[in-house]
């Protein structure tokens, strides 16, 4: 093998081992990247089943408890907020404020035994339940995407292929501090 061939194979051998780490870097970063926008897509698919629900439950409540417009305002008011967030934390603000609501309109619907024996009502609350149960999943999953995530871009060496193809630290979905505590919510009405 002559000289010229041994050095363009040395230097060849030596450009592969440079750059099969950054691209394998790159590529894990991507596939983190693409499970934290899917996480983020479930929880937006939850959140709309649970918005496209509310309107069925306030109209079977509104049909007993008429005097509570305030709370009905409240829950049009949040679902809007909803439908408009764009970031992660503005969907987590309006998804406190929309539990929020939900939970004083629950809490309404405790003074009205007619309303709870109401089969549509009760197909409602058990529907709304377990859509809650899907949205605290899909909150759990889109945080541990996050963290796998961002920590992936933060260690060394991925660091600095992270900071060439700017892949920045994604934001955890957080419920606001006004929003701790929500009323507690007894979907079973005396099962």
């Amino acid at each position: 093998m002559n000289k010229t061939l041994k050095t363009v194979l040395i230097v060849l051998a030596v450009i592969l081992v440079l750059v099969a780490p950054v691209i394998s870097s790159y590529n894990k970063m991507i596939t983190l990247d693409q499970k934290v926008k899917k996480a983020e897509s479930n929880i937006d698919t939850q959140l709309k089943r649970r918005s496209d629900l509310i309107p069925n439950l306030v109209e079977t409540v509104k049909g007993y408890a008429t005097q509570e417009k305030d709370i009905f305002t409240d829950i049009a008011n949040a679902r809007a907020k909803l439908g408009g967030a764009q970031s992660v934390g503005e969907k987590a603000n309006a998804d406190s404020q929309l539990s929020g609501a939900l939970g004083r309109l629950l809490v309404v619907v405790e003074q009205y035994p007619q309303l709870k024996s109401n089969e549509n009502f009760r197909d409602l609350t058990t529907n709304l339940e377990g859509t809650e149960n899907r949205i605290n999943i899909a909150r759990q999953d889109y945080n541990e995407a996050v963290d796998e995530y961002n920590t992936s871009i933060r260690k060394f060496p991925a660091s600095i292929v992270a900071s060439i193809f700017r892949f920045e630290q994604r934001e955890y979905y957080k419920i606001d501090e006004g929003s701790r505590e929500v009323p507690k919510v007894d979907f079973n009405m005396g099962k």
